[in-house]
């Protein structure tokens, strides 16, 4: 009897291995190496990477002007920060309002900006607040602890660990993905 409870739960984790794996992998992406060093020559780390590799394929600023949302979810960098986070975290941003949320392009064109943005909105919240805030805005900082934002936070974190994993995937053309149900 105890051999075929292990027996099944051996296979019940295989089929639960198989599905999650198929949410994820790698694959290249052309000049991808340059740019994630541009990253982290500008201050970025293998989070900022991360971030930034879950959210575009090429890890630049080439999506649909705030990512199509306006006011305070319009996104913006390479990180896709919503403007709620931004303007409530980060510094220049902080004497705007929702209808302002224009003044956050200027994060599309200066990475070291953005990335700096990031790293002070972080250092704002903390990091599972910045997580919580980043996915799901105002409703996010307010209520943290969602299965959602949770898979976003493994999503980035499984990213990262395969960055860290091998120095050459820090300026080689690899481009890790999760599957992370859109918002």
């Amino acid at each position: 009897m105890q051999l075929n409870i292990f027996s099944s739960l051996f296979v019940l984790f295989a089929i639960i291995a198989t599905v999650l794996a198929a949410d994820n992998g790698h694959y290249t992406v052309s000049n991808l190496g340059k740019r994630k060093q541009e990253i982290l020559n500008n201050g970025g780390t293998t989070l900022e990477l991360a971030i930034a590799m879950l959210e575009t394929e090429d890890m630049t600023t080439n999506y649909v002007y705030g990512d199509g949302k306006t006011g305070d979810s319009a996104n913006f960098g390479i990180f896709k920060q919503g403007w709620f986070i931004l303007r409530s975290s980060v510094t220049e941003f902080k004497s705007y309002g929702p209808s302002d949320y224009n003044k956050g392009a200027v994060l599309n064109t200066d990475l070291a900006k953005d990335i700096k943005s990031r790293q002070e909105s972080q250092a704002h919240y903390g990091l599972d607040k910045w997580f919580a805030g980043h996915r799901n805005g105002e409703t996010g900082i307010n209520n943290p602890n969602t299965e959602d934002i949770q898979n976003y936070k493994d999503g980035v974190y499984w990213i990262k660990a395969q960055l860290e994993s091998d120095k050459k995937y820090l300026s080689d053309d690899t481009r890790f993905w999760v599957y992370v149900k859109p918002i």
